[in-house]
């Protein structure tokens, strides 16, 4: 049976620095000890809950926590050894996770999760947690080396051992290694052969191993899967990537399924609004007429859904999915990316309903056959 999530952003309906500095203070003992502000811990609190119950009610069988905050941020804050330097990070010192280190978006559903359940009228709920990779930490860093590489990955895999948590009315069932950056240059720091590849392999293998180890199954997120590496990780299970991506469309695909033991994820909407627009327009899109939609968008004047792609469409791609590999290989269909760049939240929870019921669809032609 295929089932849903989703990767994790959303636009934010509050401001920026209310959730930065909500999201740094919650897992912290400022909201046990009365002190300080603590309204922005609990604006935070609230949109991460809310959020998460819109996409459980939009349809989403395993949502990922609410990322409301910048992917890279979020977890250089949890690790300690490292300085910002302008644009960039520089070691300090030995790379670690800080003590107890735990991700904040997860801490709040867990602190909820019987407030979660009743409000999408469910039992149980299950959650995917994603984490930011190794690989697409250290390209913020100014100086780049395969150490740094071995001591992210730890770090990561020890905040993903905090943070998993399995409750009465909610649990953790799937842990995802994000890593938009792999992939798309010819990064020296990874050559065939390198130790920086060696210690990219064993980052990636280090948080996956967390994650197994607590019962959670571990996928990677990609942008582009020219560099096949993640086959090598042991303890992987899911792979997903991009609609048109060649992981969906490559002929070695389906072969390096059948000697890994790994499965997809299939991606079977787009979530570039920008490209979304760009398609709907035709002949006619252009930079500009691009624009002008935005500004009719923003002014109200003009239903950003329009640009969704429609529930056939969505459909067609996972069932040609399913064909093209098989219904035991394509455990879970959802967005191809996050979605904080759709125009407003409801475009965003929309696009999810229509990938909810595309499979939803799928299971029940799957019933009748």
């Amino acid at each position: 049976m295929v089932k849903t999530y989703d990767v994790g952003s959303l636009p934010p309906r509050i401001g920026q620095d209310v959730i930065r500095r909500g999201g740094r203070r919650y897992a912290t003992l400022l909201p046990y000890m009365g002190v300080g502000e603590l309204e922005d811990i609990k604006m935070f609190e609230e949109e991460i809950v809310n959020s998460f119950i819109d996409k459980l009610n939009a349809g989403i069988d395993v949502p990922n926590y609410p990322q409301l905050r910048d992917m890279n941020e979020m977890f250089l804050e949890l690790i300690g050894g490292v300085e910002r330097r302008g644009d960039g990070y520089r070691v300090l010192s030995r790379v670690v996770a800080k003590p107890f280190a735990v991700i904040p978006e997860v801490e709040a559903i867990k602190r909820n999760a019987s407030r979660i359940a009743e409000a999408a009228g469910l039992g149980r709920f299950e959650f995917k947690i994603c984490v930011t990779g190794p690989y697409t930490l250290s390209s913020l860093f100014q100086d780049r080396d395969d150490e740094l590489l071995r001591m992210l990955g730890k770090a990561i895999s020890e905040i993903t051992s905090n943070t998993i948590f399995r409750a009465r009315r909610g649990e953790a069932t799937l842990l995802f290694i994000d890593e938009p950056a792999f992939g798309f240059l010819n990064d020296p720091l990874i050559d065939y052969g390198s130790e920086g590849r060696e210690a990219l392999l064993e980052g990636w293998e280090d948080i996956c191993r967390a994650a197994s180890s607590k019962g959670v199954e571990a996928g990677i997120h990609l942008h582009n899967t020219s560099d096949g590496l993640f086959w090598d990780v042991e303890h992987l299970g899911i792979v997903d990537s991009h609609v048109h991506d060649m992981l969906y469309t490559s002929e070695a695909t389906l072969r390096r399924i059948r000697e890994t033991g790994k499965r997809l994820k299939a991606s079977i909407c787009k979530t570039e609004f920008d490209a979304l627009i760009a398609d709907r327009l035709g002949v006619e899109a252009t930079p500009q007429s691009i624009g002008e939609v935005w500004s009719r968008i923003r002014s109200g004047g003009l239903d950003p859904t329009k640009f969704l792609e429609d529930l056939d469409l969505i459909y067609r791609r996972l069932k040609a999915l399913i064909e093209r590999f098989g219904m035991e290989n394509i455990p879970f269909a959802g967005p191809e990316c996050g979605l904080r760049g759709f125009p407003t939240y409801d475009c965003a929870l929309e696009c999810l309903r229509r990938v909810s019921e595309a499979a939803r669809r799928l299971r029940a032609e799957s019933m009748s056959i």
